[in-house]
């Protein structure tokens, strides 16, 4: 049986065929970080360059920047927070509130880490033939998600 069947099935196999794409880009991510004697995750790879590039944030922010929920990243700041990388500091204005910051230890090794995620890039890039074809279209997926989700459409379908 050489005839891959998720590629096969066409749309109905395309939340699959995400799905295991991203599981091999995880592991592959993770295995590629032991090797280097790393001790971060994956998916903090977009915390370190949101709060590189706004210094502070509130745990809301963060989960409004990434579109995920407040939760998540509550989870995910405490794993960065255990493994050195992040920095709570109350809020000047408002005592209540906590900002997250990268700490000293994940500034020291930002150069590095770029340099790995550079690579990384290059590698995506050249599977992708430098098309970013891929890009624009999961984009215009993401604006009719906005627009409306995909189980209001599926019922939506089922009532035409």
């Amino acid at each position: 049986m050489q005839q891959d069947f998720l590629v096969e099935m066409g749309y109905p196999g395309l939340t699959a065929r995400l799905k295991r794409l991203n599981d091999v880009f995880v592991y592959q991510t993770k295995e590629f970080y032991k090797e280097k004697n790393l001790v971060i995750e994956p998916n903090w790879h977009s915390v370190f360059l949101l709060l590189e590039k706004h210094e502070q944030l509130t745990v809301t922010e963060i989960a409004e920047a990434l579109g995920l929920s407040h939760p998540a990243i509550v989870k995910l700041m405490t794993k960065m927070k255990n493994k050195g990388y992040v920095a709570s500091v109350k809020d000047k204005k408002d005592k209540r509130k906590s900002q997250l910051q990268l700490s000293e230890k994940a500034k020291e090794e930002l150069p590095e880490l770029h340099k790995y995620w550079d690579a990384g890039i290059a590698a995506l890039k050249e599977m992708m033939n430098n098309n970013q074809e891929l890009l624009k279209q999961l984009q215009i997926v993401e604006d009719n998600m906005d627009e409306l989700d995909y189980k209001s459409r599926i019922l939506n379908k089922l009532d035409a």
